[in-house]
């Protein structure tokens, strides 16, 4: 069953720096999509994504390009994770919701960085009370690393093998894939639902 556990204020520092100085993000670059992106990454837009091959909630085998066959915003995190992916990730449903409403099929994805603990089922739970349409992911470690390392997505395990409650470093982008084109931007952790919802839609719309 889904829990939530106290975590001290370090690992939240870690977490955030970490994957700021992972994903080296600047201003915004001209291009495709110019008039929506806020972010340029180290490398171009082509660096981020890839292949991948992992486990939904329902125990189904995807890959990418099964899943990503309509706009999806991914997300990187762990369902025992204190406070950090609860916050982000219920952040992502309610843009979700505020798209809908605009008439804009956003599909929200959670990829665990845990697989340890996150089975098919702990996902099930953890994705359906944030968002009906949230696809939760998880894998071999190989899998999980193999998609992380395609989307620049930090992450580190500490475990001695004996605590339960162990934690876990990670970034805290949310990656905004689309059709045809890739990944098209990232998004920080600092962003209203409101204003996420807008910059995707300007995206989507310009697609």
């Amino acid at each position: 069953m889904f829990r939530v556990y106290s975590v001290i204020a370090a690992g939240l520092v870690a977490v955030l720096l970490g994957g700021l100085g992972y994903m080296m993000l600047s201003g915004p670059q001209s291009g495709d999509f110019s008039q929506c992106r806020a972010t340029q990454i180290a490398g171009g837009a082509g660096a981020i994504g890839g292949p991948f091959e992992l486990v939904d909630h329902t125990g189904a085998t995807v890959t990418d390009e099964t899943l990503l066959t309509r706009p999806t915003l991914i997300y990187f995190g762990y369902a025992f994770c204190p406070d950090v992916c609860p916050l982000d990730v219920h952040r992502n449903a309610i843009a979700t919701e505020i798209l809908a409403e605009q008439g804009i099929d956003l599909q929200p994805v959670f990829i665990s960085v845990d697989p340890r603990r996150d089975t098919p089922d702990v996902l099930r739970e953890f994705t359906a009370a944030m968002h009906p349409e949230m696809v939760g992911l998880t894998g071999t470690e190989e899998q999980i690393r193999a998609a992380a390392r395609a989307y620049r997505a930090y992450f580190a395990v500490h475990d001695d093998g004996d605590d339960e409650f162990y934690l876990i470093d990670h970034s805290t982008f949310s990656y905004l894939m689309l059709p045809g084109h890739g990944f098209v931007e990232v998004f920080r952790r600092d962003l209203s639902p409101d204003a996420l919802a807008e910059q995707i839609a300007c995206f989507v719309d310009a697609a």
